[in-house]
């Protein structure tokens, strides 16, 4: 099975916490047999630069499963192999939002009817399901007119167009049919805690900072 770890690191992206993060991002690539890719090439630079995780749907078609972790993101050296337990046509996030809460429904989401709202910070999907990261078939400003961030978002400062890698997943979901589950599920089947992962989307460099050191003082590492 060929597996490719990807994270995204464009314009520069704060070395104070990728230096953090990184590392084990490549441990856990290496534990579960998989390369290690980070994507730094702007390929769509009139989009927002979140957009350019999607450049997976072209560069990761040679591999058995693609996994996408957010470089904010701590990964648990114990943390398991989601694949193992993955169902080759079913694709995973973390977590998963009621798709209403933050999109505007259109045809493909209504007729769907399961309400996925994509976590885009962790996502893994097998070669069967590349659709999963297919570029948009409508223009960024009508998906951005889809778009409504929620409050805590809104109070945080945050732009709608961040939001675009997420609304693009969760439409793909629903157009494609992709099966879906989370990692939360595959864990609670199996009876293991939460405890893999650090990932807080809405704080400030430093407090983000300040929250990994302190994870990676309670994890022992």
């Amino acid at each position: 099975m060929k597996k490719t770890v990807y994270t995204l690191s464009v314009d520069n992206y704060t070395p104070e916490i990728t230096e953090l993060t990184f590392p084990l991002l490549a441990r856990y690539a290496e534990k579960i047999g998989a390369d290690f890719h980070i994507i730094t090439d702007r390929k769509s630079p009139e989009m927002p630069p979140v957009y350019e995780k999607l450049q997976i749907f072209d560069i990761g078609k040679s591999n058995d499963w693609n996994i996408f972790i957010d470089a904010d993101t701590l990964v648990h050296p114990e943390m398991l192999d989601y694949t193992a337990y993955l169902n080759m046509t079913t694709v995973l996030h973390q977590g998963a939002d009621p798709a209403s809460i933050r999109w505007k429904y259109d045809r493909h989401m209504t007729r769907d009817g399961r309400h996925i709202g994509s976590c885009n910070w962790f996502t893994i999907a097998s070669a069967l399901c590349i659709d999963l990261w297919a570029p948009l078939d409508i223009s960024l400003e009508e998906a951005l007119s889809n778009i409504f961030p929620v409050v805590d978002e809104i109070n945080f400062g945050m732009d709608k167009s961040h939001l675009i890698d997420d609304y693009t997943l969760s439409r793909n979901i629903a157009k494609y049919g992709l099966k879906f589950t989370t990692g939360r599920d595959i864990l609670n089947s199996i009876n293991l805690e939460q405890r893999f992962l650090w990932h807080n989307y809405m704080l400030t460099t430093d407090e983000k900072i300040e929250g990994m050191k302190q994870t990676i003082i309670d994890w022992k590492i």
